[in-house]
């Protein structure tokens, strides 16, 4: 009989985060969740407060448990990687950071990116930045993931995975309303504002990255690894796709030079390499097969 694990969730608690959670509890994995109470876990998961950028509060909260995972889905700053190594450090036998496809904002490949084009360890971490700002966070979203990665990287603690995550889509509950805004838009006839030029992106499915993520959890490799299902999408495909299940949908593209565009329609590619996570083991899926099922999900269908 399989051995129960001790995982830690730190943040998770919707979208992908609780698929991933409610994978964990069915295969009989010992789970706690920490966030700063904003929301409860599902029954059955422990249940921490603590403010993660505080690092006495985390320390006090985590106590002297010891997990076999950690997995870190709300890490976005290198001030709150620090925070997790020297809390988690002797304390976990394994750390998996939830990362992001923009990590490669800076490789405006042709080709679809290897893990190689950012290595971590190259990355120079600067934890006197604005971190705590929020408008900096948000505009510095790829450079706070890649310095938090270099954190995790350069001086380790355990051994670290950083899940480098394409744009995901799916679910009735995709908070984002990404897919949301192409349906209002074709509803209404309203135009969907691109740039000029539009360039391709790999995606993956809300489902997926949540097997993907605790197949990971269970695996033995280190460094960063993407995940993104087979196919690149352009921005007319998920237009058609989601025309496609709204009676008379069209979808209408209106050119602007400077303005703000619509989600998703990219001034430079995002396309990663998944073949790394492939070789490892796991099997994705394509993007045009459930592409139909993503946008029924959103817009409240029956799948």
């Amino acid at each position: 009989m399989k051995k129960a694990r001790e995982v830690l969730v730190i943040g998770g608690n919707r979208y992908f985060g609780k698929r991933l959670i409610s994978r964990l509890v069915a295969a009989g994995d010992r789970v706690t969740v920490v966030n700063r109470g904003s929301s409860a876990p599902p029954p059955g998961v422990a249940h921490l407060v603590a403010d993660r950028d505080d690092e006495r509060a985390l320390a006090e909260a985590v106590g002297t448990r010891v997990f076999d995972v950690v997995l870190d889905q709300v890490c976005y700053t290198p001030r709150q990687a620090a925070v997790a190594r020297r809390v988690f450090a002797g304390r976990t036998g394994r750390y998996v950071m939830t990362s992001t496809v923009e990590v490669y904002e800076h490789e405006d490949s042709e080709k679809l990116v290897p893990e190689a084009a950012v290595d971590p360890a190259t990355v120079p971490v600067d934890l006197e930045l604005p971190w705590d700002d929020p408008e900096f966070l948000e505009s510095h979203y790829g450079e706070g993931k890649r310095q938090a990665e270099a954190v995790f990287t350069t001086d380790p603690a355990f051994p670290f995975v950083s899940v480098r995550v394409a744009h995901v889509l799916g679910g009735d509950d995709d908070f984002t309303g990404r897919l949301q805004h192409y349906a209002d838009r074709i509803r209404t006839g309203a135009p969907v504002a691109v740039p000029p030029v539009t360039h391709p992106a790999t995606y993956i499915h809300v489902e997926e990255i949540a097997d993907f993520l605790f197949w990971t959890a269970g695996e033995d490799f280190t460094g960063p690894v993407n995940a993104a299902s087979h196919g690149l999408l352009a921005l007319d495909g998920l237009g058609t796709a989601v025309a496609a299940q709204l009676p008379g949908g069209a979808v209408v593209f209106e050119v602007t030079e400077s303005g703000e565009v619509s989600p998703f329609a990219f001034r430079r590619r995002y396309g990663m390499d998944n073949s790394r996570a492939t070789r490892l083991g796991f099997t994705f899926g394509d993007v045009r097969q459930w592409l139909p099922k993503a946008v029924a999900e959103t817009l409240g269908k029956d799948v």
